[in-house]
């Protein structure tokens, strides 16, 4: 199990040791980095990556409130005072708990199951959001390409290369030639990279159908294609 990484940013000293002492009572938990202003907290969260932060609000050069205004990405803040006048405000900033100096241990163990229960739910709801975005896009494995008034379905492992013929593209399968308009420019950012190449100016070949390398040429099926100069680089190191 993963420590969660925690900061703690106070400018007395004796603030900073208590709750490292109270941390380390708590094998789960880990001290990334104490600080002692904000500034020095920042240079931190840019390096490492914090989940639950320790903030205290009344420091000299930037308060804990207007440091935490400053931070795009937020941990989880818990508030280490000895101000209670700031407790209303500070639940406007979303924070997990606000604790009053001096704090016992037990108080500190609320705040940190407050927050270990947030990252729980947080980690499940990205796993369930991950898990349902594969289930829900399948892997498409074909091109719908119009030709004659129709829409045809033609299948990635069926087509052998693909012609430019000035505004019209020809899809060559071992059936025949479907013709449509378009670009193998677009197509090229269309189709799947690891299964097709580009090889020449007007030809981008499946490389899986790609038989034998012959001097500049590359043979497919009964046909020989052309490897343009700029392109033989690509093609012998994705393919030969």
């Amino acid at each position: 199990m993963e420590k969660i990484k925690c900061l703690i940013v106070d400018d007395e000293e004796l603030a900073r040791n208590l709750v490292e002492n109270y941390i380390k009572r708590l094998s789960h938990l880990e001290v990334v980095a104490k600080c002692a202003n904000p500034l020095d907290a920042m240079q931190v969260l840019q390096k490492d990556h914090v989940e639950i932060l320790f903030l205290d609000i009344q420091m000299p050069e930037l308060t804990g409130i207007e440091f935490l205004k400053t931070l795009t990405q937020k941990p989880l803040i818990i508030f280490t005072t000895a101000y209670k006048e700031y407790a209303l405000e500070s639940y406007e900033y979303d924070v997990v708990d606000y604790l009053l100096k001096p704090f016992r241990f037990e108080r500190f163990l609320q705040a940190i199951n407050k927050a270990s229960n947030l990252l729980k739910k947080e980690t499940t709801e990205i796993t369930t959001i991950a898990s349902v975005s594969e289930k829900s896009i399948p892997t498409k494995d074909y091109i719908l390409v119009k030709s004659e008034f129709k829409v045809f379905r033609i299948f990635y492992k069926d087509i052998l290369y693909i012609e430019s013929m000035k505004e019209y593209v020809a899809y060559h399968t071992a059936s025949g030639r479907t013709l449509s308009l378009g670009s193998l420019k677009k197509l090229q950012t269309e189709l799947p990279s690891q299964q097709f190449i580009r090889i020449h100016k007007s030809y981008i070949a499946n490389i899986n159908r790609i038989a034998a390398l012959e001097g500049n040429m590359v043979h497919i099926g009964d046909k020989k294609l052309p490897i343009g100069a700029s392109y033989k680089e690509e093609v012998m190191k994705q393919v030969f």
